[in-house]
């Protein structure tokens, strides 16, 4: 372990000038153009190594566990939850919005990050907006079940009303079909347009005919032209200037679910800002956690450098500081407001039968990723990766909290419940995971795994070589250069 932790922090160290005004290159090795086409496309070509059978063989088991489950979700109905009255929202709900948050870090990446021209973006974007694409696919599902008629779902879609389906359209769980839809939309068409040129150069050099003509499908005829060029940098602004808002506005609207009722502990403005920044809290995590073994595992450490990793772990840091203020703000707001409902929510919140939630949440949150302060901690791997992991259990809890904690104990202390996950909650959550990571490997497997033009474009020898519309791109950088050039 300590091995792997020095080497990290040796190599980075060779890369940092002790000139404060420079920082460490993006792509380190002393790498050029064609390294950086042999790395990526390596990774499309020959059989799979053990280690990703090993983990696509287990995220296939979890996700057989997942389908049985809903199959029998289906066939005997939602008792076997352990919703009930008053915590009809129980796993479902809780598992929806961990999984909504976690697709945030994505497009913030992808989207801001490419707008504020952040060139330190370029190495991890591409899987980050996949982990989003993949996130959104496991939180559709939890709403979609949770109806208690699931073959009815798409009601909630808008096609006409004439049957009157939509008995209350002023409820924010549909308003969570039509934002969740436009992000998962607008994410999928930004992912797939920045992945053409690599496409193209994938189609280029390709050597089995089934793999030719699939990316020559998905590359739509890329040729690498000027006009190609000039009308991609194009589409891919419009589309970030589009996603960019979805930021906010999607876990804004998740929010309303809880923040629009008249339930204490969920009665409050604060809900928007704070979803959105624990959104970005939890999916900077989750980039985290999939960035540092993939670049050990792939050989990605030239171009998915230490710096990626230390300016991840910074924006992680500084979101968490707005999540903690957000807890303590939550709490003040109840004893200032002197509601007394609203008081004793949060009393119960932090001291009634789920305080060893609660109490691990904060910890998980708010004290764990403090480590990240330290100059020494941000250089070790393993300190990363532990803040990270407790930002990822930190954040189902917290979702857990909010939700369960505020139901349990309503207005009327006669109909007060307590609830009570079931093994079918439990493994329905686990089994999530199988869909996420199956479809991850997959991504991992057959496409592109880093953005091979962008990458080139922040390298010293673009320079030499400026693309349309002033962007530095390369001669590789495009699908028409000379692979082995």
């Amino acid at each position: 372990m300590s091995s792997i932790s020095t080497s990290a922090h040796e190599s980075y160290e060779k890369n940092v000038s002790t000139d404060p005004r420079e920082r460490a290159p993006l792509v380190t090795g002393g790498r050029n153009f064609h390294d950086v086409t042999e790395m990526v496309d390596g990774l499309t070509h020959g059989w799979p190594t053990i280690w990703w059978w090993g983990a696509f063989m287990f995220s296939n088991l979890l996700l057989a566990i997942f389908g049985g489950l809903i199959g029998y979700l289906i066939v005997t109905g939602t008792g076997i939850w352990g919703n009930n009255q008053p915590a009809a929202w129980g796993f479902p709900i809780v598992n929806f919005v961990f999984w909504v948050g976690i697709g945030h870090a994505g497009t913030l990446i992808s989207a801001v990050l490419f707008l504020f021209r952040q060139n330190w973006r370029t190495g991890i974007n591409r899987f980050a907006e996949a982990m989003t694409i993949f996130a959104v696919m496991c939180a559709a599902t939890f709403p979609g079940i949770h109806v208690g008629r699931p073959w009815l779902a798409y009601w909630l879609f808008p096609i006409p009303n004439q049957m009157d389906m939509w008995p209350q359209f002023r409820s924010p769980l549909l308003w969570d079909v039509f934002a969740v839809g436009t992000y998962a939309t607008v994410s999928t068409l930004f992912w797939y347009t920045g992945m053409v040129p690599d496409f193209a150069t994938l189609r280029d050099r390709a050597k089995n005919v089934v793999a030719k003509i699939g990316y020559s499908v998905v590359s739509l005829g890329w040729t690498g032209s000027s006009r190609h060029w000039h009308r991609f940098e194009k589409a891919y602004l419009l589309l970030a200037a589009l996603a960019t808002p979805l930021v906010l506005s999607v876990h804004s609207v998740v929010s309303f679910d809880f923040a629009v009722a008249q339930l204490p502990g969920w009665h409050t403005t604060i809900f928007p800002p704070y979803f959105v920044a624990g959104a970005i809290y939890g999916g900077f995590a989750m980039v985290i956690t999939l960035a540092v073994p993939c670049r050990k595992m792939f050989g990605l450490e030239d171009i998915i450098t230490w710096r990626h990793v230390q300016n991840m772990a910074k924006v992680m840091l500084g979101t968490g500081m707005i999540v903690s203020y957000a807890y303590a703000i939550e709490f003040f707001i109840a004893w200032y407001g002197a509601v007394s409902w609203e008081v004793f929510a949060f009393q119960n919140r932090a001291f009634g039968p789920y305080k060893t939630y609660f109490f691990l949440m904060v910890f998980c949150n708010c004290i764990g990723p403090q480590i990240l302060w330290f100059k020494w901690a941000r250089n070790n791997v393993w300190t990363i990766m532990f803040a990270a992991m407790c930002v990822n259990v930190g954040m189902w809890f917290e979702r857990f909290v909010i939700i369960v904690t505020s139901l349990v104990r309503d207005y009327l202390p006669s109909s007060w419940d307590l609830f009570v996950p079931t093994w079918v909650d439990i493994w329905m959550f686990i089994g999530s995971f199988g869909l996420f990571f199956t479809m991850f490997l997959l991504f991992l497997k057959f496409l592109p795994t880093c953005a091979m033009a962008e990458i080139k474009s922040v390298m010293p020898e673009a320079h030499a070589h400026s693309g349309p519309g002033g962007e530095s791109m390369g001669s590789e950088g495009r699908s028409d250069y000379q692979p082995d050039a």
